[in-house]
């Protein structure tokens, strides 16, 4: 008996020796078949659960059939005569996006920033008000609550005056605050289309790996306004009972193309969730762009399990190697794989200035803690790390790269965001932009204090041991 036991778990350890490394990182790899040696069972049974970070072929297939539709309806945009050489480098990062999305750079989009967290969502509300055909909501975290319920009020007008209105939210991303059930009730009410995304229940998501997670945020208003960022739909607070902790967000509001783009990653969305394809309409995003002596030059970036490749990672990547004078970063979980770390640490050794804004304390446990983990090798290559200050949860996500291009959006800068979260992000062309994302960042600085080499080597023995421990789970968070 001991015999055949010792045959099975030999049988499927080498299995796994030959078939878990297939396309997957060195690191991660061998995370997985350490898990499967100490426990061959339930080591296996834990691969099969978590061990892929894409979406079934049939969305991916379905994906696919969406960015077709994008290309086809974008094909009428002239990027001929836009200034993609200033800088030298940008019109390689344009076309590195075109290519891994189909969405193309387009001109005249006029923004608006809008950081005060409770006025953004009442500025929301107001604008669904004069929708007259659709409105598309996506969120990653969604409640009903004292802050939320003027926006769920104007969905409720707009249905009740003829507009479709459809809502997507992220199953684990909602149901687990207080206000979800409530949030259901309320959109039963409304009378609107509602799905979760990605749901955990096999019957509603099919057989998927249960933590790939939609983590966008989108507003879309008749496909010529909309609305991104990092901000969720839920009050400041997070609904943490008996504390203090308060969420600082970023977002941007879209008029122009881009807008039309949002709206198109949400209806890729919908047909994921559902199999009902909506025609975008393919002039739309040409008639977006009107003659306008004002706007900027825009390009989305969807990325996440439903793409090949890991979008947002080479996007960052390829714009940090670019870069020539200076970085500035935002992200509030900032747990890098290699290729980005080399990408930070090498920009500094050649000269350029990077900072980076994160928040004094976290929310997540394991993630704050592998984040500090790097802070050392940060550190002594040279990078400038600025702590913004408790009570608040630091969570804007977006980065200034020299003084021409701007990254705003829901991704994060760690391996959740990269390979198993559905993110959007806006590339921005302009130095005008870039001065008031940093105006933005100017205010994170009065708000931060400056870490130091000396002062973070000084840190008890024991923070330096959770850190270190917590880093062996980044390949999995």
């Amino acid at each position: 008996m001991s015999i055949a036991v010792y045959g099975i778990g030999a049988a499927i350890i080498l299995i796994a020796i030959v078939t878990v490394p297939n396309n997957r990182r060195p690191t991660t790899a061998l995370a997985w078949l350490f898990a499967v040696y100490l426990m061959p069972g339930l080591g296996l049974v834990l691969f099969y659960l978590f061990g892929t970070n894409q979406l079934p072929t049939r969305r991916r297939r379905m994906q696919a059939q969406v960015d077709d539709i994008v290309r086809e309806a974008t094909a009428e945009i002239d990027e001929s005569h836009m200034s993609l050489d200033d800088p030298a480098w940008f019109g390689q990062l344009v076309r590195l996006n075109r290519n891994l999305t189909a969405i193309p750079l387009a001109e005249d989009n006029r923004l608006e920033l809008h950081s005060s967290y409770n006025r953004t969502i009442r500025t929301i509300a107001d604008e669904l008000d004069t929708a007259t055909e659709t409105i598309h909501v996506l969120f990653y975290a969604m409640s009903y609550d004292e802050i939320t319920a003027p926006f769920f009020d104007a969905l409720e007008r707009a249905a009740r005056r003829g507009v479709t209105v459809r809502v997507l939210y992220d199953h684990i991303g909602s149901f687990r605050y207080r206000g979800y059930r409530r949030m259901k009730q309320r959109l039963r009410e409304i009378g609107c289309e509602w799905h979760p995304t990605l749901s955990i229940w096999p019957w509603q998501g099919g057989i998927q790996r249960i933590d790939l997670r939609n983590h966008r945020k989108i507003v879309a208003i008749d496909g010529r306004v909309a609305y991104m960022g990092s901000q969720n739909l839920i009050a400041r607070d997070y609904h943490k009972r008996g504390s203090k902790l308060q969420w600082k967000d970023l977002s941007l509001r879209i008029e122009g193309p881009m807008a039309a783009g949002a709206n198109a990653v949400f209806i890729s969305d919908w047909f994921g969730e559902t199999g009902e394809l909506l025609e975008p309409s393919a002039p739309e995003w040409v008639r977006a762009a009107g003659d306008r002596s004002e706007g900027y030059a825009c390009q989305l970036v969807p990325s996440g399990p439903g793409y090949e490749n890991e979008n947002n990672l080479r996007l960052f990547n390829q714009a940090f190697y670019s870069a020539e004078k200076r970085i500035v970063i935002a992200s509030p979980y900032f747990v890098p794989d290699d290729s980005l770390l080399y990408a930070i640490t090498t920009a500094v050794q050649r000269g350029v200035e990077v900072e980076l804004f994160v928040g004094e304390i976290g929310d997540q446990f394991f993630v704050y803690h592998a984040q500090r983990s790097y802070y050392e090798a940060l550190l002594r290559a040279g990078v400038r790390i600025w702590l913004y200050r408790a009570p608040y949860i630091l969570h804007s996500k977006h980065c200034t790269i020299d003084d021409a291009v701007t990254l705003i959006g829901s991704s994060n800068m760690d391996m959740r965001s990269f390979t198993l979260n559905a993110e959007l992000m806006l590339l921005v062309h302009g130095s005008t932009f870039v001065d008031r994302v940093r105006e933005i960042e100017n205010g994170y600085r009065q708000r931060s204090r400056e870490l130091t080499l000396a002062e973070w080597l000084d840190r008890p023995l024991l923070g330096r041991a959770v850190d270190n421990v917590a880093r062996l789970t980044s390949v999995i968070q």
